[in-house]
């Protein structure tokens, strides 16, 4: 399926040129507290003025829906056009999240405990999961299928999944597909609770690794079936069931999620170009992760984790890093340059040695295939294979 436009905002910055630019120039915003949160662990937070959210829906006002209108009004146009053509009825709607509106509830709750009662700008549908579809279905007058998915840190690439299959039942003729998540304590303090938080820099792959740092953000794209540059070739799923939040150590069930996704798209593991890796810079995750990319592609692949540049998305991060490939593959690198994987270089001697990109090759033949793989909490693998169809 043809991803025809995309709209991103994340630490990086706002917009596709912004983003691409920042991302191949090898930038590292620094990760603070966020100011609007009671938590005081360091994450990469959105610093572009987002969009407010029209008065008619304020019962969706939350920060995770300012960063998806954000997203949204960069592809406006096209969307609206499409509605144009093929109706209301035959557009779809797919947003993966996690937190959705979780920081406006825990500001209604703190509110709640100092004053007894919660504030008269607090709604349940700013936190609700499904809120976020429903705000954009309701800004937009989308009429087809609209929902979100939440599988935690795959949410947004399972979306991208099943707005193809929307498009292949003929259910649709368009789907605007995406993710968006928001920073929030509860997050934070979750995975800090877990041991996944660095206390330095997100380092993936480094035998100084000592976790992730957070982030949040948005990406929306709009697929169809009209022919485009770049598409969404292949999609692999599968499912550890290995435990509530570690993956399988050896690694089997994200090397099933990428085979499948290469068997969908019709290609061998050698025609890929780069691959975005989930690279949380966990001790455990970076560890099976290099085993499994070892396994299928060996060291010969070019590839790089964006997380130390965007911070981990969560449920976004499945749609942001599958934009982060199709910017990568548009018009707009005219060079052919690859984005540096940003670590410190000191490779752990006990994990399969990847191709990392470096500062001394960024430059490559044209991109074709690009591979995004997005490992979530309970084993919940997803790759996606996007490229030049």
């Amino acid at each position: 399926m043809f991803l025809h436009d995309l709209g991103i905002v994340c630490a990086l910055g706002e917009g596709k040129l912004e983003v691409l630019t920042a991302w191949l120039a090898g930038r590292c915003p620094q990760s603070v507290p966020a100011s609007w949160l009671v938590s005081d662990i360091p994450a990469l937070s959105v610093n572009a003025d987002l969009p407010h959210i029209p008065p008619s829906l304020k019962r969706y006002d939350c920060r995770n829906n300012r960063l998806l209108l954000s997203a949204l009004l960069q592809i406006e146009p096209a969307v609206r056009q499409s509605m144009e053509r093929y109706g209301a009825e035959r557009v779809g709607l797919i947003i993966g999240t996690s937190t959705s509106g979780i920081a406006e509830g825990e500001h209604a709750v703190g509110v709640l405990r100092a004053t007894g009662q919660m504030p008269s700008s607090y709604h349940y549908k700013q936190q609700e999961l499904g809120g976020a579809a429903e705000f954009l279905a309701c800004y937009l007058g989308i009429q087809g299928p609209a929902f979100t998915v939440s599988t935690t840190c795959s949410s947004s690439a399972n979306a991208l999944s099943s707005a193809r299959r929307l498009l292949r039942m003929g259910i649709c003729d368009v789907v605007l597909v995406g993710g968006g998540d928001a920073l929030c304590s509860t997050t934070l303090d979750g995975f800090s609770a877990l041991g996944a938080v660095t206390k330095t820099r997100c380092n993936p792959f480094s035998k100084n690794r000592d976790g992730t740092v957070i982030g949040e953000g948005a990406a929306l794209f709009l697929m169809s079936q009209e022919p485009s540059p770049v598409a969404l070739l292949g999609v692999g799923a599968s499912s550890d069931a290995y435990h509530i939040s570690s993956p399988r150590p050896d690694g089997t069930c994200a090397v099933a999620a990428m085979q499948t996704a290469l068997k969908d798209a019709g290609l061998a593991p050698g025609q890929v170009n780069y691959i975005n890796l989930h690279g949380t810079a966990t001790w455990q995750n970076d560890d099976m992760e290099s085993r499994a990319v070892g396994q299928l592609f060996g060291n010969g692949t070019p590839c790089g984790s964006s997380k130390p540049a965007t911070g981990h998305c969560l449920g976004a991060a499945g749609a942001i890093e599958a934009g982060l490939c199709w910017l990568i593959l548009s018009g707009l690198n005219r060079e052919h340059f690859l984005p540096p994987h940003l670590w410190d270089g000191e490779a752990d001697p006990e994990m399969a040695q990847l191709g990392f990109v470096t500062l001394e090759n960024l430059r490559a033949k044209p991109l074709q295939y690009c591979l995004s793989n997005s490992f979530a909490f309970g084993g919940n693998n997803v790759s996606l294979l996007i490229g030049h169809s």
